[in-house]
């Protein structure tokens, strides 16, 4: 069938939710564009938004709006191409609110699974839930006479798990976008040995279509991106107890979010990324690769000691981060949650002795924010890592073992089976994670 065939007629399941809304929006653009592209009109095909929640639902309608019409305002010139028969349109403004109008139109939010039955593509961003996932890919299977394709948005799951669960014969990928899928790049595509080729061949084209950074993943729980962040959190806490003999846990717990965020030269510290992602997503996601790598526990006590006390952070439906291990004031740190008295305290104090401990900064440190502006940065981060391991104070000896585990972790993934090459490892942390560098380097 062809690509514009296959995206007449669409359904996203999960489509109000932070991930399914930013693919609801992708997805629209790109089928509306195709119809202005060959003449169509948009009423020609159809998305079907499909969310348990009624109100998020209206509230994904007007983040479209506002989305479609940023998108408007950069394209009036092509616009105006595919306009140029309607003599109604007459300044710029007109075109941009009819384009809106006209992408809008494709949406059709409903809460009804039944939506699904007709639609000849499935994207499905639901809960990490195996479970779920399989009852609503069968469901949809044994109810749509179009043999439908399904694009699963899992991070863990193996999707040959899911095929033959839901008795889908191959006609499911894994199509993994990143956080927020209307700005990330990285698309982490992964087919499963049974993967239907004209399936394969569509998905590819279709994160080239968005703009994607394609990166092909195997079949493996947890994939690259998560097969890497997971093992890197359980090393971090393993550190954090390593620590917790000599300061308390709360100090150690900063000492190495610092150090992985500003000697490592990462956006976020370990623990402050694991509470953008969320808590209680990290451990459903452990636990799915836990159970799928009987060598290897994968596994973390001190989260789900966080996660019993009702700590899960994660983020609102406007992006804004929720509280978890730290606590934000206006996007800021301000205090950490305390295991011991169970409770938020000011995170000053912590940072002065944790500080304290971790010695001063290299001398040709940079942060991240300037680094990443750095398009040739290869000579300025052997520099700095050199300069890093001939340190003797403990900040600087903590960050280069972390530094070396983290290369360890990535060439793993290779030697596993799960990334082709330590490339493409390098190129998700770098795309999806927005690291500097890769973890797989010759700067130590």
């Amino acid at each position: 069938m062809k690509y514009n065939e296959k995206l007449s007629n669409v359904a996203v399941l999960g489509a109000a939710g932070k991930m399914g809304s930013g693919i609801v929006l992708l997805t629209a653009v790109e089928m509306a564009n195709n119809c202005f592209a060959e003449g169509k009109s948009t009423d020609e095909v159809s998305l079907h938004a499909i969310d348990v929640s009624a109100p998020a639902l209206g509230g994904l309608m007007k983040y479209l709006r506002s989305q479609i019409l940023k998108n408007a305002e950069k394209m009036t010139v092509q616009l105006r191409k595919w306009y140029a028969t309607n003599p109604k349109l007459i300044e710029n403004e007109d075109v941009i609110n009819q384009y809106v109008n006209d992408v809008l139109s494709v949406v059709k939010p409903t809460t009804r699974i039944e939506a699904a039955y007709d639609a000849q593509l499935v994207f499905e961003a639901v809960s990490e839930n195996p479970e779920v996932k399989v009852k609503l890919f069968s469901n949809i299977n044994q109810n749509n006479p179009y043999n439908p394709w399904f694009l699963s948005n899992t991070s863990s799951i193996p999707i040959n798990e899911l095929d033959e669960k839901a008795g889908l014969n191959g006609n499911i990928i894994g199509f993994h976008f990143y956080n927020p899928p209307a700005v990330q790049k990285l698309m982490e595509i992964i087919p499963s040995k049974n993967t239907n080729q004209e399936l394969f061949d569509f998905a590819e084209k279709l994160a080239e279509n968005l703009k994607k950074t394609i990166v092909f993943s195997n079949d493996v729980a947890g994939f690259i991106g998560n097969g890497f962040f997971m093992r890197d959190i359980i090393h971090a806490v393993s550190e954090v107890q390593k620590l917790s003999n000599q300061m308390s846990f709360t100090e150690a717990l900063y000492v190495v979010d610092k150090v992985s965020r500003d000697f490592l030269v990462r956006p976020m510290g370990i623990f402050q990324l694991s509470d953008y992602v969320g808590i209680d997503v990290c451990l459903f996601i452990m636990k799915v690769m836990d159970e799928r790598f009987p060598g290897e526990t994968l596994q973390s006590q001190a989260l789900s000691g966080f996660m019993k006390l009702g700590i899960k952070g994660g983020q609102f439906a406007d992006g804004s981060q929720k509280d978890g291990i730290f606590k934000y004031t206006k996007g800021q740190i301000t205090e950490i949650f305390d295991l011991e008295v169970k409770q938020y305290i000011d995170i000053k104090p912590v940072a002065e002795s944790g500080d304290k401990f971790i010695g001063d900064m290299p001398p040709s440190w940079q942060p991240w924010k300037n680094i990443i502006k750095i398009r040739s940065r290869e000579e300025t981060l052997k520099q700095y890592f050199n300069g890093l391991k001939n340190m003797d104070t403990k900040g600087a000896k903590l960050a280069v073992s972390y530094a070396q585990k983290a290369g360890e972790i990535g060439k793993k993934l290779v030697n596993d089976g799960v990334a082709h090459s330590t490339e493409d490892v390098n190129t998700v942390m770098t795309t999806g994670f927005f690291h500097a560098y890769g973890p797989v380097n010759n700067y130590l």
